[in-house]
């Protein structure tokens, strides 16, 4: 693929990603990584995320009136997000199978939770001791594939929350998760100038997505649109584990496609 066929293809991906993000809510990492991961080494596509996931982010945490109350309450568990990353970014970053595989088991997952969406409560006397364990494990994973959204988002949807402090506690978790995980490829030399240039350029299709994904949420059914989009996550996630553990020349060249971050 050229240059040009790869950028465009790049800014389809965080179109569509943005979009998914616009009328649901949540998803752009969760999309990016999953098309990205099935043309380039997940470290490099999640070093393209970290910017378009940041601002995305960033704007629908403060978006609502519960930020300071959101924050506060999660605070352990993204401290302890954080530290969970740092240890799980040394997965992503080896050279060996299981990054993909890994990230493959982590949408498929996703996508079965959601689909089934099992009916999970969590008192409010249980959060101190549960939101650290969640938020390292949250952390491992977010390190290990560039995705957070196993456990925490199950978590999330167990806790007493209001469908805007959902929205809102989404917002926080995903912005903590992404500094994080911006620190730690930082700190493991696999976010390079380059990268960031690259990450930034893709701001524009993913907030013009996240645009076009919020004109089309008063005109889809969503539980519908919910449906298919976890079915997709189910079933690119189990293809990556299927070709991770037993390559299959299905994309050829697709570690050359693109390069984000530098050589080591």
């Amino acid at each position: 693929m050229t240059i040009s066929g790869s950028v465009a293809a790049i800014a389809g991906i965080f179109l569509v990603a943005g979009w998914v993000k616009g009328v649901v809510g949540m998803g752009l990492p969760t999309v990016a990584m999953g098309a990205l991961g099935l043309v380039m080494a997940p470290v490099d596509a999640a070093a393209l995320i970290v910017v378009p996931a940041l601002v995305t982010n960033v704007w629908q945490f403060a978006a609502g009136p519960a930020r300071w109350t959101i924050a506060r309450r999660l605070a352990s568990m993204m401290a302890f997000l954080c530290l969970g990353t740092a240890f799980g970014i040394r997965i992503l970053t080896s050279s060996s199978r299981w990054p993909p595989v890994l990230l493959g088991g982590v949408l498929a997952a996703y996508g079965a939770l959601g689909f089934f969406h099992p009916r999970l409560v969590v008192p409010r006397r249980a959060e101190r001791r549960l939101s650290p364990l969640v938020g390292v494990v949250a952390g491992a994973l977010t390190g290990a594939t560039g995705v957070f959204v196993v456990p925490a988002v199950p978590y999330f949807s167990a806790l007493d929350l209001t469908r805007d402090e959902m929205v809102q506690a989404l917002g926080f978790s995903f912005t903590v998760s992404t500094l994080a995980l911006a620190a730690a490829l930082g700190s493991s030399g696999h976010y390079a100038p380059g990268a960031l240039l690259s990450s930034t350029g893709a701001v524009v299709p993913a907030l013009l997505g996240m645009l076009a994904g919020r004109w089309t949420r008063g005109r889809i059914e969503p539980a519908a649109f919910r449906r298919w989009f976890f079915t997709a996550m189910v079933v690119i996630g189990g293809f990556m584990v299927v070709r991770g553990l037993a390559p299959i020349p299905f994309v050829p060249g697709r570690q050359t496609i693109y390069r984000a971050s530098s050589s080591r």
